[in-house]
């Protein structure tokens, strides 16, 4: 993920605590990826986004999935609730985003079933995602039907699309929701890898969901990281030529941001 700043090019890497914020990482960029191929009009880019919805699909079946966010958007929403009568918070704020939170909560509460419980009964899509675990498995000669679809108009073919992506749309919104909140509930620190090494260790009482970390892109190093809820690990790499990746040896300067 690219940083936004003007002056700087910065590259920004984020690493779950546990498997659900791992999940909800997963599902957003997927959902990304999804938009950004939805609103292309080539049949190329509608191939890659039902590959794309394949994915969620897979990522979806987590049994546990719903219950989780459901139970997050109302976690939040009785953290915010707390907050009603402090003078240094907007009080039309709070209510907007406890709406949101209430809004999203009704939508994903009401869906009923599995999620892509509709794909997975569809036959068309499910001959095509059948097809699409064997390499060059989607050709003309093995799907004509996928053949012809892809030969529609693009507007024909995002009409589809949308109305099979339309059962993800209320889990896509919570989810954004949920980590836009993560996200905003950290403080950004400027930390310092020596020899491209750092390790620091966590407070007890506070329980971390999200590691944060900005670099910047001209030092052509990534970060190999590990967190537990004592510690947060991180080393510096480079990759060579020829693939491999070794440590470096000098000091970097880095912002971290840790979010409970």
């Amino acid at each position: 993920m690219i940083g936004d700043r003007e002056n700087q090019r910065v590259i920004l890497y984020e690493y779950p605590f546990n498997e659900r914020i791992r999940t909800y990482l997963r599902l957003q960029d997927l959902f990304d990826r999804l938009a950004v191929l939805h609103a292309r009009s080539d049949a190329i880019d509608h191939h890659f986004a039902l590959m794309t919805l394949f994915e969620v699909v897979e990522v979806v079946t987590r049994p546990e999935l719903k219950a989780d966010v459901l139970k997050d958007l109302e976690r939040q929403k009785q953290l915010y609730a707390s907050y009603r009568g402090n003078p240094a918070i907007s009080e039309q704020a709070l209510d907007q985003l406890i709406e949101r939170l209430d809004q999203h909560f009704g939508q994903l509460n009401a869906l009923p079933g599995r999620f892509g419980q509709e794909l997975t009964e569809n036959e068309f899509i499910s001959a095509i995602r059948s097809r699409a675990m064997i390499p060059g498995g989607t050709c003309g000669f093995d799907l004509p039907a996928y053949h012809a679809w892809k030969h529609l108009s693009g507007e024909q073919r995002r009409a589809d699309l949308s109305r099979w992506m339309a059962s993800f749309v209320p889990l896509a919104q919570a989810i954004t929701l949920l980590l836009k909140m993560l996200r905003e509930s950290g403080t950004t620190q400027k930390v310092m890898a020596v020899q491209g090494h750092l390790q620091q260790n966590l407070p007890q009482s506070r329980n971390f969901q999200l590691l944060r970390l900005r670099l910047d892109a001209g030092l052509s190093v990534t970060p190999e990281i590990s967190c537990n809820r004592l510690l947060v690990a991180i080393r510096l790499m480079q990759q060579t030529e020829d693939g491999k990746s070794h440590p470096i040896e000098q000091d970097v300067s880095l912002e971290m941001t840790l979010c409970a």
